[in-house]
């Protein structure tokens, strides 16, 4: 069957929100948010400077947008997926959450959006107010769920959660913040540059030991 032009114009019609959106999100990584205006990512999206307020009010709806298409239904697909595992041991969760966070957010250009938001976020409050609502607290929570299993469960020792949170985390900010930074300057953050992945493995594996039931012995 041959496509009529008005179907194939549907189509098109259709598909530019996320043509907008990815144009966005290349552009805030790269730019940041204040120095990305409307008009760079109607041009970026090939449509005409009007074409994005059709769909969104204006710049902070469309980054609202790129970070829920992003970072937050991954984050919310994540907890789901790992709420099914009941055979896994806590541990394992932790590094499933790790590899499947580096996979869909870290090695993606929508880690540079935590970057931009540690940029930008006491110019533009209203929107960390929303990046720590829908990004950062829920992402929390996910590790908060998966060390009170493991405490529950006996796998780790009692803990301070929200320390233990702040543990988890820091690896994976430092890397999404060097990445977009340091990492991107020739001779800095060799390390990093290599292999992310297995220094976060590593940072992970090590963070685990002090939390196991059994810590290691420092003197051992």
């Amino acid at each position: 069957m041959t496509d009529t032009p008005s179907s194939r114009w549907q189509r098109k019609k259709e598909a530019r929100p996320s043509e907008i959106l990815d144009a966005a999100l290349t552009l805030f990584v790269e730019k940041g948010f204040r120095a990305t205006k409307i008009e760079d990512i109607a041009q970026a999206a090939g449509v005409t400077k009007g074409t994005p307020y059709l769909y969104f009010q204006n710049k902070e709806e469309i980054f609202k947008a790129v970070a829920r298409e992003t970072i937050v239904s991954r984050v919310q697909a994540m907890s789901a997926h790992l709420e099914q595992l009941k055979d896994l041991s806590s541990s394992q969760l932790l590094f499933l959450a790790l590899e499947d966070w580096w996979t869909h957010i870290g090695a993606t250009r929508a880690a540079g959006l935590c970057k931009l938001m540690v940029a930008e976020a006491t110019n533009f409050p209203e929107l960390a107010l929303f990046y720590y609502e829908e990004v950062i607290h829920p992402a929390r929570q996910l590790l908060g769920y998966i060390v009170e299993r493991g405490i529950a469960r006996g796998e780790f020792r009692p803990v301070h959660l929200d320390y233990a949170i702040d543990a988890l985390v820091a690896p994976m900010l430092s890397t999404m913040i060097l990445g977009h930074s340091f990492a991107l300057v020739p001779g800095c953050c060799s390390s990093l540059t290599q292999n992310p992945l297995e220094f976060l493995q590593t940072s992970l594996s090590l963070l685990l030991q002090g939390m196991q039931t059994a810590p290691l012995d420092p003197q051992s």
